[in-house]
């Protein structure tokens, strides 16, 4: 009994000593980012930036030659006129850095003029979205793609595309998401430093409210992530009016909702909507979990999940039952054979670009360009390698396809001071 006490107690001493550690890394990394933005505003001097007037906002206009003709866009001689201005609802764990990939290549590839954030890779998310936080942000000024994560807020969103921009967003089974974001963001949570048992996201689940505050820190990754994302009230339970609306309302802005389970069905769609080529959708699977960290959702944890997150659960079904009458003007037939062909050229992608052809952990990743941002405490995000010899006409687009979000929009000219020096931090602490 004495000896059994004693272990609990070094049990607990270790326990405290690790969130203690934690603590005073966080209170660290908080007091050095603010001595640093601080020089930052201090050491930046004011200056009148001039702007590049983008793509749409002149009179030029980019043309594919193509034997599909969109049903809602052809230019003076019948051609599929691609469309370049679109706002894209970057939702978390979604696949959505996947589609982040595609959007930057195609803007890099056409020069088209990207709303960035200033100094970090979001848009100071979790505050709802302003127009002050985009780079270089004037009124007036006109962007041709906007794509990063944010708290939705569609009238500032308004203010920077023009009025005929495609706004396009990914949605994924909330369960599935519920699983990922708690596994990915767990560490930047305090509700869950906590909590006991084996499995700490069965123990979550088996009771939620005993857990969860809907005015602790972060606690917005925990509950309802979609509605969140999308500037909406995250704690409103699913029968409530509210959630009919909001889901109506972006129902009524929204031209396009992917779907994470339906990916390459979705870049389909999305070529259709966006009238553009097969070759602008090609894609690799980026910021994949490795198998070892999925935590198995039982029948009885999912339907769990589903309840806690039920206001994300309406908007899926809502979603998915409008996807899918989506597909079904497309037509079945269409769709397999345009998904068939998609896969055979990623396929063909993916022998020509990558050693080894698939995804590997991120120690083994030889370039470190082309590690991906990892979460704290843990190394569970895939990355590719590079093959060494590649015939020099794919070199380029085979690195681009293999970058992740970070690197990439370094190399667009994004000055990521406050990323990089939050990653400092991360890896130390971890």
């Amino acid at each position: 009994m004495e000896v059994g006490l004693t272990l609990k107690g070094c049990l607990v001493l270790v326990m405290g000593r690790r969130y203690k550690s934690i603590a005073r890394g966080l209170a660290v990394g908080t007091l050095l980012t603010s001595y640093m933005l601080v020089l930052y505003c201090l050491s930046t001097p004011a200056v009148k930036q001039k702007f590049r007037v983008a793509l749409s906002c002149s009179n030029q206009r980019l043309v594919h030659s193509s034997t599909h003709t969109s049903q809602n866009r052809t230019g003076p001689s019948g051609e599929c006129e691609p469309k370049v201005d679109i706002m894209f609802m970057k939702t978390h764990k979604t696949a959505s850095s996947t589609l982040l990939n595609i959007l930057f290549r195609f803007g890099d590839k056409h020069r088209l003029e990207f709303a960035f954030p200033d100094g970090r890779n979001d848009f100071f998310y979790p505050s709802p979205f302003l127009c002050s936080q985009v780079k270089n942000y004037q009124p007036g000024a006109c962007f041709n793609i906007l794509c990063n994560h944010m708290r939705f807020n569609e009238y500032e969103v308004a203010k920077l595309l023009p009025a005929d921009a495609a706004y396009i967003t990914i949605l994924r089974d909330p369960a599935e998401l519920f699983e990922s974001s708690f596994h990915y963001f767990r560490w930047a949570i305090p509700l869950t430093w906590g909590i006991r048992g084996e499995t700490k996201l069965t123990e979550f689940l088996r009771d939620p409210r005993s857990y969860y505050s809907p005015e602790s820190y972060n606690s917005f990754y925990l509950k309802n992530l979609l509605f969140f994302d999308f500037g909406l009230d995250n704690n409103l339970e699913p029968e409530h009016p509210l959630v009919e609306r909001g889901i109506q309302s972006l129902t009524n802005r929204f031209n396009l909702v992917l779907m994470a389970e339906y990916f390459e069905e979705s870049l389909i769609l999305l070529k259709d909507t966006l009238c553009w080529t097969m070759e602008d959708l090609l894609f690799f699977k980026l910021n994949a979990r490795k198998h070892s960290s999925v935590s198995r959702l039982t029948p009885e944890l999912r339907a769990k999940a589903l309840e806690w997150n039920g206001a994300d659960w309406r908007l899926y079904q809502h979603f998915n039952t409008t996807f899918w009458a989506k597909v079904e003007v497309y037509g079945r037939t269409r769709m397999e054979q345009e998904v068939r062909e998609l896969r055979k050229k990623n396929a063909e992608m993916a022998a020509i670009c990558i050693e080894g052809g698939v995804a590997v952990d991120a120690r083994m990743i030889w370039n470190r360009d082309l590690v991906p941002w990892q979460p704290v405490g843990e190394s569970s995000i895939l990355g590719y390698n590079l093959r060494k010899n590649i015939d020099p006409k794919y070199r380029e687009l085979c690195r681009k396809m293999l970058t992740p979000e970070i690197q990439y929009m370094s190399e667009l000219g994004v000055n990521l001071w406050l990323t990089q020096l939050w990653g400092w931090v991360k890896d130390t602490i971890s």
